[in-house]
């Protein structure tokens, strides 16, 4: 499916939103260090497409928290795809939060500037993409999620391997038409 397609079946309410997203990391992104030099050519497939698997695990009305959202990967696409989720961006640099502040100006998309561990308030969700391993991730995010919420990790071919020792770890394997794979693992706080 070419990507006019993708789009308009991805983002019915938010395809221009999403083109101008995917214009702003391709420009400012590289520019300021975001994503990398030869990414421009890979920014839908590698970037915004492979962050769409998580849309599927979310109730509608979600709140979510993107933990050290950097160009805004996941949580960006997430809000753009499913506008019925809460998405809060949390990124400690503060040369990240000017770019995100930029790329969600007139949203509803709130950017927290700090750590994860120092934020206190809590989501039913918190996602984050190549922030650490899961291990650790469940230690600096479980503060953030409420009761009965859950850690949804963007992992790649070592998802296994870091799911062991951490208990109730959950993968899902999803395949997207058009996007195809992506393995989030899921770990659910108790009620």
């Amino acid at each position: 499916m070419e990507l006019e397609g993708l789009v308009g079946r991805y983002f019915p309410e938010r395809g221009a939103e999403i083109r101008a997203y995917a214009q702003f990391l391709a420009s400012a992104g590289i520019e300021r260090g975001l994503i990398g030099p030869r990414e421009g050519d890979r920014i839908w497939e590698r970037h915004i497409f492979n962050c769409l698997h998580i849309t599927t695990l979310l109730p509608d009305g979600a709140e979510l928290f993107d933990i050290g959202s950097g160009a805004g990967l996941p949580g960006i696409v997430i809000a753009l795809a499913r506008p019925d989720v809460k998405v809060t961006l949390i990124e400690p640099l503060e040369r990240r939060v000017e770019f995100l502040q930029e790329a969600v100006a007139g949203s509803s998309i709130k950017v927290i500037r700090g750590r994860a561990q120092d934020v206190k308030q809590r989501a039913d969700f918190v996602t984050a993409r190549a922030v650490a391993p899961l291990a650790k991730l469940q230690k600096l995010t479980w503060p953030l999620i409420k009761p009965g919420g859950a850690l949804l990790a963007m992992k790649g071919e070592s998802a296994t391997r870091e799911m062991e020792g951490v208990a109730g770890a959950k993968l899902h394997e999803i395949e997207l038409d058009g996007v195809g794979l992506g393995r989030i693992v899921e770990v659910r706080k108790a009620k």
